[in-house]
């Protein structure tokens, strides 16, 4: 089934169109690898193949159309590097999320029910890593903020990919205390990380916020990696995101 606009199909993948940028989220289709990890797995810390991994990153960029394709080592939190003209690409640094006003990278997140975020306006570009724990630190605001101090100025919009939506995504009452001051994310004992995402978007000053509104947990199993699905033995999609 194809996305709902502003979403649209790019070839195996989602896409959309931001003010001055796209964002592509990808699907688990197209790629080389095999059994758990079937078949576009872009994640290097997985027990799959790293020659298919590597040609699953070189398979997205192509489809995508994108520029160099910049990876974080991602934990959790909610620290946001701005990638400049100094920053060695090779580099890993452990953060949650990624700005520049750079346009010739595209800042990549992976994930398998935690949220990728793309945010853009003003010749900047943002995408976030956000899971519950990313969420309940402040991952959205410092994203925003790196924004703004890169020179963001006026209106910015953002699109929120794939993830555990509210249909399946239980949690334990830790993870609903996080966010007791977002009452329309609970629903008993299933949260909805997207209206979490969304409130500290519109908290953050985000104008225009597009949901995909595709849930990695109970979507066909051949066309998202889901960790709490597969019990942990699965791939990795990405968020990607650039100016254009």
């Amino acid at each position: 089934m194809p996305p709902s606009p502003p979403f649209y199909a790019l070839g195996p993948h989602f896409a959309i169109d931001l003010p001055g940028a796209r964002a592509v989220f990808s699907t688990r289709r197209g790629g080389r690898s095999t059994g758990p990890y079937a078949s576009l797995n872009l994640g290097w810390l997985t027990d799959d193949d790293v020659d298919a991994v590597r040609r699953n990153r070189a398979a997205l960029r192509a489809d995508a159309d994108a520029p160099e394709l910049w990876f974080i080592h991602q934990v959790h939190g909610a620290q946001v590097r701005t990638v400049t003209g100094e920053d060695d690409p090779d580099a890993r640094p452990r953060v949650d999320g990624q700005v520049t006003a750079r346009r010739d990278v595209a800042l990549v997140a992976l994930v398998a029910d935690c949220l990728p975020i793309a945010v853009a306006g003003g010749g900047r570009v943002a995408m976030l890593h956000a899971g519950w724990r990313g969420l309940a630190g402040g991952v959205i605001g410092a994203g925003v903020d790196a924004l703004r101090a890169l020179g963001a100025d006026g209106e910015l919009s953002a699109a929120i990919g794939p993830g555990a939506g509210p249909c399946c995504y239980e949690v334990g009452e830790e993870v609903h205390a996080a966010f007791a001051d977002v009452p329309e994310a609970h629903h008993d004992r299933h949260l909805d990380l997207t209206a979490v995402a969304r409130r500290r978007l519109h908290e953050a000053g985000v104008v225009e916020v597009a949901d995909i509104g595709v849930c990695t947990i109970c979507s066909d199993p051949t066309l998202l990696f889901s960790h709490r699905r597969e019990h942990g033995i699965t791939g990795r999609q990405a968020g990607v995101a650039w100016l254009t």
